[in-house]
């Protein structure tokens, strides 16, 4: 099955860095996996294409109202797994989000 996810952070640049970890580790582990990193301002346009959402940590403070606007399951990336990009746990965090 695959996996759609959406990576929001205040710009798109630090989550497009994590989003290509994430293909590669998909594609390793044999997951299908479309993914897309995008600031703040402009999830709203693209977020109906994916099922799960998860938030740059810089952006924690915005998830109940994003929340609120896309009806989807979301998840605050811990701090340290996305500091050092910890793609084996941000991937068990999407399986989560999944259940």
């Amino acid at each position: 099955m695959e996996r759609k996810v959406l990576l929001i952070c205040a710009g798109g640049m630090s989550t497009g860095i994590l989003m290509r970890k994430m293909e590669k580790y998909a594609e390793e582990q044999g997951i299908s996996l479309k993914i897309e990193a995008v600031g703040m301002s402009a999830y709203e346009d693209v977020y109906k294409n994916y099922d799960v959402i998860l938030l740059g940590p810089q952006v924690s403070y915005k998830k109940g109202e994003i929340e609120q606007n896309t009806q989807k399951p979301i998840a605050v990336i811990p701090a340290y797994d996305y500091a050092i990009g910890n793609v084996a746990n941000i991937m068990k965090q999407v399986e989560d989000l999944y259940q």
